[in-house]
C-alpha cells in the first residue's frame, strides 16, 4: 500500500481551553462541586490541550442534551467535514472522488444510517459502484486499524485507490449530568475533527507519487481488560469508561509488542525514523517514551497536535501522518527509512503499521 496524502477538516473556530472552562462550569451549574470544579482545573492544565475545535457552540452543551439532539448534529456536521476532509486528501493529488473504488469509515462518537461514508460517497460524486467498509466502536484505535485493513483490501486489490476517512465529533458525547472523574477527563482532553488518507496499490500509476509505503501490520487484543475504555450506551448517548491504568499498559505490554514486532522484520527500534502515534495523553506519550526509550522530541508530532486540537480519537493519528509527511519528507528522512505507526483503544487492543519513506 502507499500512502499519497492526508486531509484534515475541523468545525467551526478554534477554543482555548482556557475559554472553554467557564462555559462549562455554567453547564454543570449547582451540581459541581468545589472539589469536582478543583479536578476540572487541574486537569485542564495537565491534559496538554491548549485549544481544540467543537461541533456545536460552547453554550449549545447545556441546551442541546439529548442523544436524539447530538447525534443529529453528528450527522450534519460529520457529512460537512468528511466531504472537506476527503476533497482535501484527493486535491492534493488532482485525483477525483470518481476515481475511489473503496471507502473504509470509522468513528465511535455517532450514529448514521446509512453511514456517513455512503453520504460522502454521494455527495461528492463517487461512482456507483464504490465498495464501502464502515467500522464502528474501534475508537482510537481505528485510525492505524482502518489503516492496516486498508493495506490488506489492497494486497488484494493493487490498481485500487481507496480512502479511509475517520470522523469524530468527541465533544458530542458530554454527559452534563455525569460528573465522574473519567467524564471530566475527557472534557479537557478530547477535541472534534476528521481526517481522510488517500492509498493505491502497487499498481496503481499514481503508486510513484507516495510519501510511505506500508509493508506489514500486527494487531494485539489484550485479555481481562475490557474495563480499560468504551462507552456506557444508553438512552442518555455515549458515556465514557476510561481506566487511569493505560500508561501502565504501555509498559507492562506494549512496549514489548512494538519491540517483537520490529524483530519479525528484522528491525529495533532505533531503526525507525519516524515515530506516527495515536496522543493518547500526556502520561500515555512519556509511557511510550520510556519505555521504548525513545528521544524526547521522538513524539514531538504527536504532543505538537495535542496541545493544538486535543485528542481526535481516531482521527488523531491520521493529523499526526500528514504533519510528519510535511515536516520529514525531503528534510529529515531519505528514502528506505522506516516508520511506525501505532495506537490503543477499546476492548483493550493495540495495532501497529510498520511503512517505509519513499
Amino acid at each position: 500500500m502507499y500512502i499519497l496524502s492526508v486531509g484534515m477538516a475541523f468545525p467551526g473556530p478554534l477554543h482555548r481551553q482556557d475559554d472553554l472552562l467557564p462555559e462549562l462550569s455554567r453547564a454543570w451549574g449547582d451540581r459541581v462541586t468545589d472539589r469536582e470544579r478543583s479536578l476540572l482545573e487541574r486537569l485542564s492544565k495537565s491534559a496538554g490541550v491548549q485549544s481544540k475545535h467543537l461541533a456545536m457552540d460552547p453554550g449549545d452543551y447545556s441546551v442541546k442534551t439529548s442523544f436524539t439532539e447530538r447525534n443529529r448534529v453528528f450527522q450534519s456536521v460529520g457529512l460537512e467535514l468528511g466531504n472537506q476532509a476527503v476533497s482535501s486528501a484527493l486535491n492534493a493529488v488532482d485525483a477525483l472522488a470518481s476515481d475511489i473504488d473503496a471507502i473504509f469509515f470509522t468513528t465511535v462518537t455517532g450514529l448514521s444510517v446509512p453511514s456517513v461514508d455512503s453520504l460522502v460517497a454521494g455527495s461528492l460524486g463517487m461512482r456507483e459502484n464504490i465498495k464501502r467498509v464502515p467500522l464502528f466502536g474501534l475508537g482510537c484505535v481505528a485510525g492505524v486499524a482502518g489503516l492496516a485493513r486498508v493495506h490488506d483490501y489492497l494486497l488484494a486489490w493493487p490498481t485500487h485507490a481507496v480512502v479511509l476517512l475517520a470522523v469524530e465529533l468527541c465533544s458530542l458525547t458530554l454527559q452534563i449530568d455525569d460528573l465522574s472523574p473519567e467524564s471530566i477527563v475527557a472534557s479537557t482532553l478530547f477535541g472534534d475533527g476528521a481526517g481522510a488518507v488517500l492509498c493505491v496499490g502497487e499498481k496503481h500509476p499514481l503508486a510513484g507519487r507516495a510519501a510511505l509505503e506500508s509493508l506489514a501490520s500486527t494487531s494485539r487484543l489484550y485479555p481481562n481488560t475490557k474495563h480499560i475504555m468504551g462507552w456506557d450506551v444508553g438512552s442518555h448517548g455515549f458515556k465514557i469508561l476510561l481506566d487511569p491504568g493505560v500508561p501502565q499498559l504501555v509498559k507492562d505490554f506494549f512496549a514489548d509488542d512494538v519491540r517483537r514486532f520490529l524483530s519479525q522484520h528484522n528491525l529495533q527500534t532505533s531503526d525507525i525514523r519516524s515515530w506516527i502515534s495515536h496522543p493518547g495523553g500526556p502520561k500515555v506519550l512519556q509511557a511510550l517514551t520510556s519505555s521504548l526509550d525513545l528521544t524526547d522530541d521522538a513524539l514531538s508530532v504527536s504532543r505538537k497536535q495535542l496541545a493544538q486540537v486535543g485528542n481526535l480519537s481516531s482521527a488523531s493519528v491520521l493529523g499526526i501522518l500528514k504533519q510528519t509527511i510535511i515536516e520529514h519528507r525531503d528534510k529529515i528522512v531519505k528514502s528506505g527509512d522506516h516508520a511506525l505507526m501505532m495506537a490503543m483503544g477499546p476492548g483493550f487492543c493495540s495495532e501497529q503499521l510498520l511503512c517505509r519513506w519513499t
